[in-house]
């Protein structure tokens, strides 16, 4: 097959170029992987290496070490001729992998409640004052990047190694199901309404409410993906 199979310089800009200085691996997997979550790459996508790695201005040595980094997210597969593209998982896979991560933060809320510091507590809630207090024309990432980490501090909050290790690995895996969700403006109200609950709970140290709310915030992220994912095939057989 010639040529490439689309034009990746037209979709990443100059700021998204890899400075020299820094990593050239990590730097391109994060410029990738806000194209995924953006769908400026949608699911099944073909990610062409050259291409890639001359819109990137890097070579293709640190392009493919940033793709086995997405790999390992789930945020790319490869096919059967081991060329790259953008992971399309389907809504069955999403839930099994949404069902362990609500139970990996249950478990971090409720050690939380016992282990984290009133300081700790006291800047998880500031993360979810500034979240509330974002302006109405902030971009559905910046909004999505808040949300995690107001999740990522529980989690550290909790104090455990093992625990903080595998929820990175869960949640690098539901990073483009998570911003999917996050990004719908009808979810958000419910998200910063749970986010409160959540927070009401780990203030009075209530392991018990802090670990239900937790679980019960992952469960409407599943319900909430599985009507993205039916919208979307309702869409496809109206077209077709």
């Amino acid at each position: 097959m010639s040529g490439p199979v689309f034009d990746i310089k037209s979709l990443i800009s100059e700021e998204a170029q890899v400075p020299p200085r820094r990593n050239l691996s990590t730097e391109a997997a994060d410029a990738l992987r806000d194209l995924i979550l953006l769908e400026k790459l949608a699911p099944g996508t073909p990610v062409p290496e050259r291409d890639v790695a001359a819109g990137l201005g890097i070579s293709r040595t640190p392009l493919k070490e940033a793709l086995r980094i997405l790999e390992n997210e789930g945020l790319i597969e490869y096919g059967p001729t081991r060329r790259p593209r953008v992971a399309n998982p389907s809504i069955e896979e999403l839930s099994q992998y949404i069902s362990v991560l609500g139970a990996l933060e249950a478990l971090a809320g409720e050690t939380a409640c016992k282990l984290a510091t009133d300081e700790e507590i006291i800047a998880i809630g500031a993360i979810n004052s500034r979240l509330l207090g974002l302006p109405r024309a902030v971009t559905d990432l910046e909004f999505f990047r808040l949300d995690m980490e107001f999740h990522g501090a529980i989690v550290t909050a909790a104090r455990n190694a093992p625990l903080g290790q595998t929820h990175r690995q869960y949640n690098a895996r539901l990073w483009r199901a998570r911003f999917m969700s996050s990004r719908q403006s009808d979810r958000r109200a419910n998200t910063l309404a749970e986010h409160c609950a959540i927070v009401e709970a780990l203030s009075a140290r209530d392991s018990r409410r802090t670990a239900n709310a937790l679980r019960n915030h992952l469960k409407s992220t599943i319900r909430n993906i599985s009507r993205i994912c039916e919208s979307s095939e309702s869409q496809d057989s109206v077209s077709t």
